[in-house]
Order: structure tokens, then sequence, then C-alpha cells
């Protein structure tokens, strides 16, 4: 039996998310059918991070136990060879040791929430960022970004089906920057809290157009309520950018 590292980017709009589901088409079906269809083995794929309804990835981690014992390569190339127009693809591979867990191993995890600050309805960037008409000024937004890092209790920013044992996460960083009308939310932790990327920037987004004061911020995140919740940001601009592992892998 050889484990495999996959990292795998996806366009989750056809997806109702990573997870295998019996409500619709999910990301890990795609490739556990394609895995199925190259090697003929029944294998189970496990993520890094688990993402909803339309949340995209450029950096999801997988790993893979197959018999085959095939080459990274051409797991990477056959694996692609049946997903052709589905949306996800395999973008590296290689082998690692047995203990490695794609989930349970990583140290921590990267988010990228896009938003997309203009007038005009989007064209090619529907579906793939939030378009918000009203000016934002990123510049407040970050400052106000900064009371969230660090250990706090977030429930306020955690949805109410969360599985999660504790609200209690370490935001590490939380940076925000305007790249001319995009305006890019970059988010890293150990783990994260059901939906509390797209809540914080919701948040925030309230903060950038002058409807809440940074104070407004820290009193939803001192409540630790869901009914202090300004805003839920919508999945189209959340993208899994990558996770980490200790010792290169």
């Amino acid at each position: 039996m050889t484990r495999y590292k996959l990292i795998i980017e996806y366009d989750g709009r056809p997806f109702v998310g990573f997870q295998r589901q019996d409500n619709g088409p999910s990301v890990q079906a795609v490739l556990e059918r394609a895995v199925k269809a190259y090697s003929g083995e029944d294998a189970v794929i496990y993520c890094a991070g688990r993402t909803d309804t339309g949340v995209h990835a450029r950096g999801q981690v997988v790993h893979v136990d197959l018999e085959r014992g095939d080459d990274a390569f051409v797991v990477m190339n056959a694996t692609n060879a049946h997903m052709r127009g589905l949306g996800v693809a395999v973008v590296d591979a290689r082998e690692v040791s047995e203990d490695f867990h794609a989930r349970f191993s990583a140290t921590g995890r990267r988010y990228l929430y896009r938003i997309i600050n203009r007038r005009a309805p989007l064209t090619f960037d529907r579906g793939l960022a939030w378009r918000v008409p009203v000016e934002l000024d990123a510049v407040i937004m970050h400052e106000a970004a900064q009371l969230l890092v660090g250990q706090h209790d977030f429930t306020t920013f955690r949805h109410v089906h969360c599985q999660a044992k504790s609200p209690i996460k370490t935001l590490d960083e939380f940076r925000i920057e305007r790249l001319g009308e995009d305006i890019h939310c970059h988010v890293r932790a150990r783990s994260f809290l059901h939906h509390q990327v797209r809540s914080m920037v919701g948040c925030l987004k309230l903060v950038g157009e002058g409807k809440w004061s940074v104070r407004d911020l820290k009193d939803a995140l001192d409540a630790k309520d869901r009914a202090a919740l300004g805003l839920n940001a919508p999945s189209d601009g959340l993208y899994f950018m990558e996770a980490f592992y200790e010792n290169g892998n």
C-alpha cells in the first residue's frame, strides 16, 4: 500500500462542498470516482479542510492509499484523465509516509477571500468573487481585522450547526489589501470554525462601508452570540489556498 499526497484545485460552483453527500455532487466523489476508474480500487480521499457549497480551492491537500504503487506522476495524470471538464484537477502529487494524514498532520491552513469592489456587474469573475458595489475602505478593514488576530471565543462567527468541540480558535494572520478594484482578505490559522472566515469578512465589509465602527466589530466578538453577527459573506469569494505541515511534507 502506497500513500500519496495530492494538491488539488477546484471550482466550487458545481458542488455541494468537498465532502461526499447525498444531496448533490461533491469534490470528494469526483476524485474517488476518478481514482476508481484509473486504478480499479475503492479508495477513500481525505482532505486537509472540508469546504462548503460553492467554495473554491487553489491548494487543497488530500491523501489517498493505493495498492498499485505507481509513480506519483502517473497517479496525478491518470486521475486527471478521468476528471476532464468536471472542474477538479490534481496539480501536484508525491509519495508520503503512512503516518502522514492530510487533515490531522496539518499545522495550519490559509484561506483567501476575494471581494471585487466595483459598481459594474461581474462577467469573468461571476461566482468566483463577491461583488460589493459601494466603496470600501480596505485600510480600516485591515485595522479592524487585527482585533480578530490571536486567541478568541469566535461563537459570534460560528455557524449554528458547527460541529467543532470548542468555539475558541487562534488566528495567526488576518491581512487585507486592495489591489485595484480587488480586495484580498488573507486569513491563516491552525483550524477554523464552520463559516468563520465568511462571517468575519461579512462583518468587515460593514466596517469598510461605514455601517459598523471598529468598536461594533469588537462588541460583536465579545458578545459570543451568533445573533450579534452583522453579515455572513457569500461562498463565491472564498478559496482554500494551502495547508501547512511539519518537516516539509
